[in-house]
């Protein structure tokens, strides 16, 4: 099952990419203001997201189509 732990951007660099589905840092979907991020991962959480809430992926969903992850501009 894939799990989703919503971080924020000062942690970005103790996340492990080799435990993540993100293959770099240039791969991660920011919130709006810049300053949360979100990494997938399957099964366990890795070390590093240890205690961390952890998300399904329909939450998440729920989650980035809120105003803190979406500006309802048009693309």
């Amino acid at each position: 099952m894939r799990n989703y732990v919503i971080i924020n951007k000062s942690e970005v660099a103790n996340v492990d990419f080799s435990k993540v589905k993100e293959t770099s840092v240039d791969t991660l979907r920011y919130s709006i203001d810049g300053t949360k991020t979100f990494v997938k991962f399957e099964g366990n959480a890795p070390t590093f997201l240890s205690g961390k809430q952890q998300y399904t992926h329909s939450q998440i969903l729920e989650i980035l189509a809120g105003e803190e992850w979406t500006s309802g501009e048009p693309i």
